[in-house]
């Protein structure tokens, strides 16, 4: 059956357009990225039957990407990094997985491959394509924008959100490891860029003097 010209529109919810507004005033502006990390966001609390923005430590998510999408997360979900309920695998992937840290259940949401064609369905107003998906992506019905994967993390929520007061020090390097990320070799306790998982190397030439 054709798709018609013009989709139906989807209202707007007072919690989207809560979290745009709080998206938007961080980052000095609104952007597609922004509403897709703020619906993504938001469906994953309704399918985990959690409550969004969260006020608590309940709500654990992955981004697979920093930027714009990952501060239309940070609105809608109420977590932060420096609420150690935020994190970031950069692979470069506008997704993210959404942890309910209690039940362990995990959810990953994606949007779906065409939403920027599909945008214009639900935005024909707009003649740019950036506008298209600004509004379009704030239009479109949860199944039409965004993909669901149940998933299992490949280290356990307890690995991950790690002791309070967890802490020892590297042998090398003398300097303090928190969170239980330190790696133990042979008995030695090492920090990671001493047992050589770094992304740093400490620079020898005199043009770093």
């Amino acid at each position: 059956m054709a798709i018609p010209a013009v989709m139906p529109k989807q209202a707007v919810s007072p919690t989207l357009k809560k979290a745009l507004e709080l998206a938007s005033a961080r980052h000095k502006h609104l952007c597609p990225r922004q509403v897709l990390g703020a619906r993504c966001a938001i469906a994953a609390a309704a399918m985990l039957e959690l409550e969004a923005p969260r006020k608590d430590k309940r709500l654990l998510v992955i981004v697979e990407t920093d930027g714009c999408f990952a501060d239309g997360v940070e609105a809608a979900a109420g977590v932060s990094v420096g609420g150690r309920t935020l994190r970031v695998e950069d692979y470069g992937k506008i997704a993210a997985t959404f942890v309910d840290v209690k039940t362990e259940r995990a959810l990953r949401v994606a949007p779906r491959v065409d939403v920027r064609e599909r945008a214009w369905d639900y935005a024909p107003e707009q003649k740019r394509r950036y506008f298209a998906m600004l509004h379009g992506y704030q239009r479109m019905p949860d199944e039409e924008l965004l993909s669901f994967e149940w998933v299992v993390l490949a280290t356990p929520v307890a690995a991950i959100v790690s002791r309070a007061g967890a802490r020892a020090i590297c042998v090398k390097c003398s300097e303090e490891i928190i969170n239980e990320r330190e790696v133990v070799r042979e008995g030695v306790t090492l920090c990671r860029s001493c047992a050589g998982g770094g992304y740093y190397s400490l620079c020898t030439a005199s043009c770093c003097v």
